[in-house]
């Protein structure tokens, strides 16, 4: 899987990835990354969310799904060196003006974070403390793009 290696290769101080019992026989993990089972997947994204916050040691969280088949290492430097010198900040890309993922949350915001319900995720929190929120424009924005449809495939194949 694309986001396993690509987390594998992060300069993070953990990895940690959070699936459903369904897809974790179809998952090789690098040594280096912590695999934690969602049981509850109907509860939506925040559940996930949860199971990794409440494990999670670091100052920053870093959310990446799996979605983003184009992102490289190189896209994601950005925004953990922006949370060097902007601490506090939550960091995400824009792309044509829009927020988009992944996003990286300071420590500070894991309240915020666990309180969660539904399928709505760390937008919420994002968009409730904008004051709060320093973004990056990419360099390659096409490499952010989510595939949620077979049509945003055919698009991204055809980029």
């Amino acid at each position: 899987m694309h986001s396993i290696d690509l987390l594998d290769n992060l300069p993070v101080h953990e990895r940690i990835l959070v699936t459903s019992d369904a897809r974790t026989e179809f998952i090789a993990l690098p040594s280096g990354v912590r695999m934690l089972v969602n049981h509850f997947p109907e509860n939506g994204q925040s559940k996930s969310i949860h199971i990794g916050i409440e494990s999670a040691t670091g100052t920053h969280y870093l959310f990446l799904t799996a979605d983003q088949p184009g992102l490289k290492l190189e896209d994601l430097m950005p925004l953990l060196e922006a949370a060097e010198s902007n601490a506090d900040k939550i960091v995400f890309p824009v792309i044509d003006g829009k927020p988009s993922s992944p996003a990286l949350f300071p420590r500070r915001f894991r309240s915020e974070l666990l309180n969660l319900s539904g399928d709505a995720g760390g937008r919420i929190v994002r968009d409730a403390n904008p004051e709060m929120c320093f973004v990056i424009e990419p360099e390659n924005p096409k490499n952010f793009m989510d595939i949620d449809s077979v049509e945003d495939y055919d698009d991204f194949i055809s980029c």
